[in-house]
């Protein structure tokens, strides 16, 4: 139907994870609400906003080393959404820090190839971004050195915003260069995921879900993580 993105239901099963966005935590006992999730998730989200390459602030490093002091064994999968990656990069890259490092590839471009191999060398899984309006082929040239594939199904900045139902087609998209690339990377989504678009949208082959006011917004996030991840071992992780 015309102006209906295409959706890939995947005929093989694959794990999904589901990892909270702390965005949307409350920002006074952000810990707080880590500890009501109950341990209903498997990785920890933070976007690192700087105001420039988004009109947003949120936090700084010593959140991400906080968090690993506090969360040992916590996968933190941080998110930057920063320009001027060559002097804010290497703060992020100390020990006991992040597990994984996702920078844009909107953000110097003519050093994304040594900024990814960089967090690589570093000892980190990497990532990278692509905002709306970037097409996946902007990242085929450094797609071989990626752990992830971050699709930011909103504008980036601001949560609570709605899904744009475009974004399916880049993850049908990377579902298909991995495979006819023989690569090994996740495809994780970020925007607008919720509990009534969240089967749809890991069905679509996407391997990590992304979710901030749609969890903890919830009355009972933990009880809704839960119901989330049963959900998904029966529809999406076994066929």
């Amino acid at each position: 139907m015309a102006g209906k993105a295409e959706v890939i239901i995947l005929t093989k099963m694959h794990k999904v994870f589901l990892a909270p966005s702390i965005l949307s935590a409350d920002p006074l006992n952000i810990s707080g609400s880590i500890d009501g999730l109950e341990n209903n998730f498997d990785w920890l989200h933070v976007d690192i906003m700087d105001g420039h390459f988004v009109k947003n602030l949120s936090f700084g490093a010593e959140v991400v080393y906080a968090l690993r002091k506090k969360y040992p064994d916590l996968f933190l999968d941080v998110h930057l959404m920063i320009d001027k990656l060559e002097t804010i990069l290497p703060i992020f890259m100390k020990p006991n820090g992040a597990s994984l490092i996702t920078i844009h590839a909107e953000t110097d471009s003519h050093f994304l190839h040594a900024s990814l191999s960089e967090i690589k060398k570093a000892g980190f899984q990497v990532g990278i971004s692509l905002c709306p309006p970037t097409p996946v082929s902007a990242i085929e040239n450094v797609i071989d050195l990626v752990d992830l594939v971050l699709i930011m199904s909103v504008t980036p900045g601001f949560g609570g915003q709605k899904f744009i139902e475009n974004s399916l087609k880049k993850a049908h998209e990377l579902v298909s260069l991995r495979e006819v690339n023989k690569l090994n990377y996740k495809i994780e989504i970020d925007g607008g995921i919720n509990a009534d678009n969240f089967i749809r949208v890991a069905k679509a082959g996407v391997d990590v879900l992304v979710m901030g006011s749609a969890v903890f917004g919830n009355e009972n996030p933990a009880m809704l993580l839960k119901k989330m991840k049963s959900q998904l071992k029966e529809e999406v992780e076994t066929f």
